[in-house]
């Protein structure tokens, strides 16, 4: 690992979170959705409103019709079944994918590092990739350390102090047992996608050359 790279995620770890969140810009829908579960509505490249602020929607999608800013402004705070019933609505908003791509590469990618950086002592020690790694995983995931449901946030507190113990190596193991959270729920993607974000943070410790 180069102990002197800098404090943000690699251009992998970037391409893997949008590759998670949209797929392909052949394959992003400029239209708002509900992803399920406890997701808010979600729109550009993986912007859950449920969780954003109307300060923050505001700033952060200034470039939209004031009307449009309005309407996103009064979905944000609302998740899970109350987020479903908003998407047939708010289907006719269109977010261009220019757009969607400049918010997540200029707003959501330093904001999900920071927090990333807040959550997870000694980010600073680690390569952009694993470094990414963890972006990705705040990306979806978020930050909290405090189960919703009993051990449903276990493996975000293991990392915490594997993060402070510099035990950066079993930090990809904890990453694949989060899997188990998503058994026999269908949701393959997630699974998936801690693999990819395990296989990643393993890379960015490997000696460069």
């Amino acid at each position: 690992m180069n102990a002197s790279t800098m404090n943000a995620p690699s251009g992998r770890a970037i391409a893997l979170i949008e590759r998670f969140e949209v797929g392909d810009p052949s394959s992003y829908s400029p239209n708002p959705c509900w992803p399920g579960g406890a997701s808010g509505l979600t729109i550009g490249v993986g912007y859950d409103l449920g969780y954003a602020t109307p300060v923050a929607v505001a700033s952060d999608w200034q470039a939209l019709p004031d009307a449009v800013c309005h309407r996103l402004q009064s979905y944000t705070g609302r998740t899970g079944v109350a987020a479903a019933s908003l998407a047939a609505a708010a289907y006719d908003i269109t977010v261009p994918y220019s757009l969607a791509r400049t918010v997540f590469e200029q707003c959501d990618i330093p904001r999900t590092t920071t927090l990333t950086a807040t959550a997870f002592p000694n980010t600073d020690q680690l390569s952009p990739d694993s470094l990414g790694a963890l972006v990705s995983l705040v990306f979806n995931r978020g930050a909290a350390m405090t189960d919703t449901r009993p051990g449903n946030r276990l493996e975000m507190r293991q990392i915490r102090d594997a993060m402070r113990a510099q035990d950066f190596a079993s930090i990809p193991g904890y990453l694949r047992a989060m899997k188990r959270l998503w058994a026999g729920t269908g949701q393959s993607g997630l699974p998936t996608r801690r693999d990819a974000e395990a296989d990643l943070f393993a890379a960015g410790l490997l000696p460069t050359t």
